[in-house]
C-alpha cells in the first residue's frame, strides 16, 4: 500500500512517499526549483516521489496533506475577533490567503494529479499530528513520549503525547498566541536575520555573547511554569495585527532598535542572541522533563521547528532526563509531508509496524540520485574537464589526500538529502585541524556570516574521543561539547573587553581539531556509521589512515541563500562560482584549475535572496 504525504502553502513544501511501513522518498521543493523555503505546491517533489516509488497517483492508497486548513481559517477569523480593530488589515490579508488558495488544496491537487489515490479523496491530519508522527513513526522507539514545538499549525504551538505500537496521542497542548517557536523568532527579526530562514544565525551567535538580558525576557516578555507551559504578554509582539513580529514598545525594553539586516554586528545583539537561547533551552528542558511525568517512557521523540535547535537538544542529552532521544531530521514543515504519509499508512490503512536495529529513516537519504552516464552526458555536453576513478578504495584516497593538504571538496553522491542538514551526500568537506578553515569556508566558499560554526562528521567509534556525547547523532541534531583534552585556552572576557569586535575569536585556535570548535568548545555533531552512508563512511575513514583524524568538516553543498544542490548541473555551478577546489561527482573528479570559469559568472545565473 502506497501513501502520499504533502506539506505546501506555508514554507518548506515537501512530498513523501510511505509503501506499506517503509518510507521510499521524501524530498522538499526549493531543491528543484532552486527558491530557498519555497511555499509552492510541491509539483516537483510529488513527481520525483511517484517516480521514485514507481507508482501512479490513481494507485495510490492515500494522499493526505499534513494539516487541517479549515481549523487554520478557525484560528485566524476567531484571533481577529478576539483583538478587534488593530488586526483589522492584518486578519483581512491572511483571510485573503487563506480563501484564495490555502483552504482550496484538494481543488489545486485534483487539477495537478486528477484522481487522489484509489479513494479519490485527500486526507487531512493535524499539523502538530504531522510533526508527531514523524518524530515518532521513524525512531526507533515502540513506546516514546513525544514534544513538538514550532510557530503555529491551526490552533497548536507546542504538544505532549505518547506513542505506542502504531497508535499515537496527544494530550496536551499550548494554543496560539502563546508560541515558543514565534517567540524565538521574534528575536531572529530583532537581531537583523530573516525569520523562518535565519533561526539558526541566532543560535550560532549565541555562545559569543552573556545573557545578561535572560531576566529581562522571563520578567517582561514569558511567563514559565515548572512543566514547561508558558504565556507571552503580547503587548510586546505585532504579529497579531501587522506582518512585523515585533513593535516599539519590544525595542525599548531592549534599549535599541532591530539591527538591519547586513549592519555589523554589535555586542547588544550578541548578548541578546545568548539571552533568548538561554530560555528557549529552560522550556525545551522542562517540557521533556513534564513529558516523562506524565507518559512514564524511557524514550523521547521531537518535532517541529524548534526541535532542529541543537543546542538546546544537546543540554537535553547531558541532563539525562531520558535514556535515548531521537529527533526527526527534517523536523521542520517539510518533516510534516513524511509524518502525514506515515499517519495515514498505519492509523488509516492499520500497517503492522516493525522495529529493526536502528531508525527507518534510511539515513535521511531519501533524495533523488543520478547516474554516471547523466553525470558524463552534462559534463560533456559542456565542454569540462574531468577524470573518472572507478577503483572505490583509490576515489577515497585521492580524496583523502587532498583534504588532508588543506583543500576543499565538494562531494556529490547517492540520494539527496531530506532535511536541512547535509550528511555527505550533498555536502561541502574540509580539514578540522586546519585554523583558516572556518573563516576561510565562511567568507570564500558559503559567502556568510564569519561567526558561523561548522559541522564535524566523525566516524562512530571515535565519537568519544573527540566528543563527549553520549548517544549517537547520525543526522546532525546534537550540540556537545569537544572533549577536554582537545581544547586550548583562551580568555573570552579578555576578548569582550579588548575593545576589538568578539567575532574576531573566530580566529583564535580553541582545540586541536579548530574548524569544528565553537567559541564555547562545543561542536554540532553528525556520528557517521557504515550501515547509514557506507560511502561517506569510507571517506572519513581513508582520511583518518592518512591523518590520525577521524573526522571532516561537513557543511551544506550551498551557497548563502541558495538550496542545498539536488542536480549534478547544481553542483558544477556553485562549484565553479565558489572558490571550492574539487569537485567529486560519485566516481568523476573535476579539478578548479582545469576548467575555464568565465562562462559560469557571464551566463546570468539566477542569483538568490540573501538568507
Amino acid at each position: 500500500m502506497y501513501t502520499l504525504g504533502l506539506s505546501a502553502l506555508y514554507h518548506d513544501s515537501a512530498a513523501a512517499v510511505v509503501k506499506d511501513n517503509s518510507i521510499i522518498a521524501a524530498a522538499q521543493e526549493e531543491r528543484f526549483t532552486r527558491k530557498k523555503h519555497d511555499l509552492r505546491l510541491p509539483v516537483n517533489s510529488i513527481e520525483y516521489c511517484l517516480r521514485e516509488a514507481n507508482v501512479a497517483a490513481e494507485d495510490l492508497d492515500a494522499v493526505i496533506y499534513y494539516e487541517n486548513p479549515v481549523l487554520s481559517l478557525d484560528r485566524v477569523v476567531r484571533m481577529g475577533m478576539a483583538v478587534g480593530p488593530p488586526s483589522v488589515k492584518h486578519t483581512a490579508s491572511t483571510l485573503s490567503s487563506l480563501l484564495s488558495h490555502k483552504l482550496w488544496i484538494e481543488n489545486q491537487l485534483r487539477t495537478l494529479l486528477g484522481r487522489l489515490g484509489r479513494e479519490d479523496r485527500l486526507l487531512y491530519a493535524e499539523h502538530h499530528m504531522s510533526h508527531a508522527a514523524s518524530a515518532f513513526y521513524p525512531s526507533p522507539f515502540m513506546d516514546a513520549a513525544i514534544v513538538t514545538v514550532d510557530g503555529v499549525g491551526e490552533w497548536a504551538t507546542t504538544t505532549i503525547g505518547h506513542g505506542h505500537g502504531t497508535k499515537i496521542e496527544l494530550t496536551k497542548e499550548i494554543r496560539f498566541p502563546h508560541s515558543l517557536g514565534l517567540l524565538y523568532s521574534a528575536f531572529t527579526m530583532y537581531c537583523g536575520f530573516k525569520v523562518n530562514s535565519g533561526e539558526y544565525k541566532l543560535m550560532g551567535l549565541a555562545p559569543y555573547g552573556i545573557p545578561k538580558y535572560y531576566n529581562i525576557i522571563k520578567d517582561h516578555l514569558i511567563d514559565i511554569k515548572q512543566d514547561g507551559s508558558f504565556r507571552l504578554e503580547m503587548s510586546y509582539f505585532d504579529y497579531l495585527v501587522t506582518d512585523r513580529m515585533i513593535g516599539e514598545k519590544f525595542e525599548r525594553l531592549f534599549g535599541e532598535k532591530a539591527r538591519e539586516p547586513e549592519v555589523k554586528i554589535t555586542l547588544h545583539q550578541i548578548d541578546v542572541a545568548a539571552s533568548i537561547q538561554k530560555v528557549t533551552e529552560e522550556v525545551v528542558l522542562k517540557l521533556a522533563r513534564h513529558a516523562k511525568e506524565v507518559t512514564g517512557s524511557k524514550n523521547l521523540t521531537m518535532a517541529g521547528g524548534v526541535a532542529l535547535n541543537c543546542v538546546a537538544n544537546g543540554k537535553l542529552i547531558r541532563e539525562k532526563i531520558f535514556d535515548s532521544v531521537w529527533i526527526q531530521p527534517a523536523a521542520g514543515d517539510a518533516g510534516g509531508a513524511l509524518g502525514a504519509a506515515l499517519l495515514a499508512s498505519y492509523q488509516h490503512l492499520d500497517q503492522p509496524r516493525k522495529l529493526g536495529d536502528k531508525d527507518s529513516q534510511n539515513g535521511s537519504l531519501l533524495g533523488p540520485r543520478f547516474s554516471g552516464n547523466e553525470i558524463q552526458k552534462y559534463l560533456d555536453d559542456n565542454n569540462l574537464y574531468y577524470t573518472q576513478q572507478k577503483d572505490e578504495s583509490v576515489l577515497h584516497d585521492i580524496i583523502a589526500d587532498e583534504l588532508s593538504q588543506g583543500k576543499i571538496l565538494g562531494l556529490f553522491c547517492g540520494r539527496m538529502e531530506f532535511g536541512p542538514r547535509a550528511l555527505g551526500s550533498r555536502s561541502i568537506l574540509g580539514n578540522p585541524r586546519k585554523m583558516d578553515m572556518q573563516s576561510k569556508m565562511n567568507l570564500k566558499i558559503k559567502y556568510r556570516e564569519s561567526f558561523r560554526p561548522f559541522a564535524p562528521s566523525v566516524l562512530l567509534e571515535d565519537l568519544k574521543e573527540y566528543f563527549e556525547l553520549t548517544q549517537e547523532s547520525p543526522y546532525m541534531q546534537f550540540v556537545a561539547p569537544v572533549q577536554e583534552a582537545r581544547r586550548k585556552p583562551f580568555d573570552m572576557d579578555a576578548h569582550r573587553n579588548g575593545g576589538k569586535p568578539i567575532i574576531d575569536i573566530v580566529n583564535v585556535m580553541r582545540s586541536d581539531i579548530p574548524a569544528v570548535t565553537h567559541v564555547d568548545y562545543s561542536a554540532r555533531i553528525q556520528t557517521v556509521d557504515a550501515d547509514r552512508n557506507p560511502r561517506y563512511y569510507k571517506i572519513i575513514n581513508a582520511f583518518k589512515e592518512k591523518t590520525g583524524c577521524g573526522l571532516l568538516v561537513n557543511t551544506s553543498f550551498n551557497i548563502r541563500g541558495e538550496p542545498i544542490v539536488c542536480t549534478p548541473q547544481d553542483a558544477v555551478r556553485c562549484f565553479m562560482r565558489t572558490e571550492m577546489d574539487i569537485l567529486v561527482l560519485e566516481d568523476i573528479i573535476l579539478y578548479k584549475d582545469h576548467q575555464k570559469l568565465s562562462q559560469y559568472y557571464d551566463e546570468g545565473d539566477q542569483e538568490y535572496e540573501l538568507d
